[in-house]
């Protein structure tokens, strides 16, 4: 086959056919030519050489160049390619480094092998070019839902026919007791679209608590119109989800609204999860009241948050508990999905008996210490006191509203608490030195001879030691492994020392040491708090 044959327009009706039938640009389809037949003439006339091939747009004429570019001395590599200055002498007037010297050459002749490499380069420039349009087709559409058409299943997994493309619906993505043949329609969630080396892989779901978003979305015209919004959704595939929604509008009921005329839209969305029964409820921006509603069909009846450990203790009736529960815990599962707090449950008798054991734990305490009858200790303790600290260090006005108790007997109270705190912190820093707790932190304000000991026997025994610590290790925090919330216990979190009380003694340590200076440390928060604002706008 000759390029310079009369069926020279043959290249262009093959590059815009291949265009056509792949939905490609013909240019992709006419560079891989190029590419092709430079790699037809670099077999011809030597690897080494730099030949590049033009295909004209309008006559299909493809004319063959070879190009050597002007380097340093010193950098010359390719000598059939590159040259000096001094050897570009007599090819230009006033050769420069980056000056190139182009020189048209004979049209190469396709033979047998030459056709078949040229047919591969073309093959795969389509194919990649194919690719990359399914990847920023199908990445666009990633977090709606598609129709396709099962092709086959390949070890569990459903490779569905979505158009231009194929997706995966992998095992653990459908729906458990769905199955499918080949032919049936089906309708997913594009979860995920990547780019990967065999092409494209789009992954479906149809599990993704975002796929019944997606279909109340379409369901619920409400929703699509941005007057009610899903606030968020938690789901047991194929068996119960829990669906928070709230509407902007005062006159639209949100839960109504997405239930329908008889349930008419709600049961759309359970027809298409295979029955999965579904609770709509009203999102409240109150964390215990939208708790209240996430655990019905139970009644609740008390509800102690703990923010800071993102945690949430709900007291309910005592014939409540199993319906609190659900079957195999999948009401208060969901519930806790749905609010993003992990739930404790406590029937009312439960609670009571807990209460009652920390009643007798703090009367036994101010008796122990204190050296009272169980009838005072008992009165501290009705009386809203907690600790030694707290009778030590009140102010005495808080004493004398406890029924029996006068200036003196108040006074007496709060001297035998300071002694016998004073006596605990001595033994406590005596023991903290014989650990090997040095000075410097001994001496370090914010540190309890208590908090001392715990740290010395934890190895933390200097400045520099107690410098190098992170707050969570002091402080406590919690971390999510797997989906499951994990607890790290803090140095000192039995003090009560929170997170940010943590971090200003770290940082106050590392200033002492000179690690860092306060200005620095000022134009730190100063950017964490311009990034901060500038991600919240």
């Amino acid at each position: 086959m000759s390029i310079t044959s009369a069926n020279q327009l043959e290249l262009l009706q093959t590059a815009d056919a291949v265009a056509r039938e792949k939905m490609i640009d013909p240019s992709l389809v006419v560079e891989a030519m190029e590419e092709s037949l430079a790699r037809a003439a670099k077999s011809r006339y030597g690897a080494d050489l730099d030949i590049r091939v033009k295909i004209d747009r309008k006559t299909g004429r493809a004319s063959f160049t070879r190009v050597r570019t002007v380097v340093e001395d010193d950098a010359v590599e390719n000598e059939k390619a590159e040259l000096t200055v001094a050897q570009a002498k007599p090819y230009l007037d006033d050769p420069k480094v980056g000056d190139l010297i182009i020189d048209e050459i004979p049209p190469v002749e396709l033979g047998r092998i030459a056709a078949q490499s040229a047919k591969q380069v073309i093959l795969q420039k389509v194919r990649e070019a194919e690719r990359d349009r399914q990847y920023e087709e199908f990445r666009d559409r990633a977090g709606t839902i598609i129709n396709g058409v099962v092709k086959r299943e390949e070890y569990g997994n459903v490779i569905v026919d979505v158009g231009r493309g194929e997706g995966v619906l992998r095992r653990n993505e459908k729906i458990g007791r769905e199955a499918y043949r080949n032919g049936d329609r089906i309708r997913c969630y594009i979860k995920d679209v990547r780019r990967e080396a065999r092409g494209p892989q789009i992954f479906l779901s149809r599990t993704a608590p975002e796929f019944m978003a997606e279909l109340f979305k379409m369901e619920v015209p409400e929703i699509y119109d941005g007057i009610i919004e899903i606030k968020a959704v938690a789901r047991d595939p194929g068996s119960r989800a829990k669906i928070a929604v709230i509407s902007y509008d005062s006159s639209i009921d949100p839960v109504g609204a997405c239930v329908g005329m008889r349930g008419s839209r709600v049961q759309a969305v359970v027809n298409e999860l295979q029955g999965e029964k579904i609770d709509i409820i009203p999102w409240n921006e109150d964390a215990a009241t939208f708790l209240v509603n996430a655990l019905q069909p139970a009644e609740v009846t008390k509800v102690v948050i703990d923010e800071e450990a993102e945690r949430i203790e709900v007291v309910v009736p005592d014939e409540q508990l199993s319906l609190a529960i659900g079957r195999r815990g999948q009401n208060v599962r969901l519930a806790s999905q749905l609010t993003g707090l992990d739930i404790d449950i406590l029937t009312e008798e439960e609670e009571s008996k807990r209460r009652q054991a920390e009643f007798e734990e703090r009367t036994r305490l101010f008796m122990d210490t204190l050296d009272l009858d169980e009838f005072f200790a008992q009165l501290l303790v009705s009386e809203g006191f907690t600790s030694l600290e707290e009778v030590a260090y009140v102010e005495l006005d808080e004493l004398l509203v406890i029924e029996g108790v006068d200036e003196g007997t108040a006074g007496e109270l709060q001297a035998r608490a300071r002694d016998y705190l004073e006596e605990q912190n001595k033994k406590a820093l005596e023991k903290a030195r014989a650990l090997g707790v040095e000075d410097a932190l001994v001496e370090f304000d914010g540190l309890t001879p208590q908090m001392l000991v715990a740290l010395g026997e934890d190895g933390i025994k200097s400045l520099d030691d107690f410098a190098t610590c992170a707050d969570w290790e002091l402080a406590g925090g919690w971390t999510t492994v797997n989906g499951e919330r994990v607890k790290d216990e803090g140095l000192l979190e039995a003090f009560e020392v929170s997170l940010e009380e943590a971090q200003n003694m770290i940082m106050t340590a590392r200033v002492k040491l000179g690690w860092v200076t306060i200005e620095e440390l000022e134009a730190q928060a100063a950017a964490s708090s311009a990034n901060t604002e500038g991600a919240e706008g």
